[in-house]
């Protein structure tokens, strides 16, 4: 139960982030959803916390906006140019819905065109909505077993196992295993 309320408290505090800065820089609703490719209902669904907002859209509100994704995931801006650590176990947790955390690696350096992150997957949970978004993605299984599905096609990969593949393609994964972890790259 306190896992899902922090769960809860961080969806809202960047929910309350990116409706404060679209305030802020005078853009209007219809413009960040027309730019998201969604209806200014949905949009406004999660900037007021009703919808789990999906971490496609929080990178292309980052993108309207103008603003590295960290600012509106964590409320801090990126701090480092040249090179970033980030030591086992200390990356910044994300908990973007129950049985779906990730763990950010390269959060705090400026102006980067990847996002390594170790995602935790739990099978008990339900499984996170599939997504689109720009670019390319990577994914390799650490531990357990999960299932990645892009487009209409299903892939049960375990650890050691990998799959690099468009990320425009509807997608997501899921644990088969009690708890699985991947560490994906998106670029």
């Amino acid at each position: 139960m306190l896992e899902n309320k922090n769960i809860e408290e961080q969806i809202k505090l960047v929910a309350k982030r990116i409706k404060e800065m679209r305030e802020i820089l005078e853009i209007s609703v219809e413009r960040v959803a027309a730019a998201l490719n969604i209806s200014a209902e949905q949009y406004l669904r999660y900037e007021n916390c009703e919808d789990n907002i999906p971490i496609n859209i929080i990178y292309g509100v980052a993108q309207v906006f103008n603003v590295d994704s960290t600012t509106l995931l964590t409320g801090d801006a990126p701090r480092m140019v040249d090179y970033t650590v980030v030591r086992g176990g200390n990356g910044i947790e994300i908990e973007r819905c129950p049985g779906y955390s990730f763990s950010s690696l390269a959060i705090n350096y400026i102006g980067r065109t990847m996002d390594p992150m170790i995602v935790t997957l739990k099978s008990d949970d339900k499984p996170a909505d599939l997504i689109q978004h720009n670019g390319q993605e990577f994914n390799y299984v650490i531990e357990g077993t999960i299932i990645v599905k892009v487009g209409p096609h299903e892939f049960e990969l375990n650890a050691g196992d990998s799959i690099y593949f468009n990320p425009s393609l509807l997608h997501g994964q899921r644990a088969k295993s009690p708890v699985a972890r991947f560490l994906t790259v998106l670029n």
